[in-house]
């Protein structure tokens, strides 16, 4: 009787693998992390026409055009515009970051607008309110668990 196994010594650790499978890649490539820096991409431009409102008010907020240099991970760097030749630009996209405190203070400013503007649209129904039919404006929530 013929013995069809392979030998220990002879088998290879590239025949128990497995199968790599196939995966889409990201439109826009992450950087590496940076202790204390956050990253976006900013938009420079659409259609071709450039953006400069935007560009000038996203940099006025606190966000940095990133250096190619410094992100060699990135290696699909497409240059579109002279103006942004040493940034890293990606269908009209440039990647910016900004430092973490700034992020959460920005995060903090828009969260307080927003409360701002629920108060006054909850003042101004509140204004319309008749004790003949109140309106209910209940924007809590509860969890209750089933007795058993």
């Amino acid at each position: 009787m013929a013995d069809n196994r392979i030998k220990r010594d002879q088998e290879t650790r590239e025949k128990t693998v497995a199968t790599r499978h196939w995966e889409q890649p990201d439109i826009l490539p992450q950087p590496d992390p940076q202790p204390g820096y956050q990253f976006r991409w900013i938009r420079i431009a659409t259609l071709g026409d450039t953006d400069a409102r935007n560009i000038s008010s996203r940099i006025r907020e606190g966000w940095e055009p990133c250096k190619a240099s410094d992100h060699p991970e990135i290696t699909m760097v497409v240059v579109e515009s002279e103006r942004f030749k040493d940034n890293i630009v990606i269908g009209g996209l440039m990647l910016c970051k900004m430092p973490e405190e700034m992020v959460l203070q920005r995060k903090a400013h828009f969260e307080q607008m927003t409360k701002n503007q629920m108060d006054a649209v909850d003042n101004n129904l509140m204004r319309e309110n008749d004790p003949r039919m109140p309106i209910f404006n209940d924007r809590k929530s509860s969890v209750t668990f089933g007795k058993g």
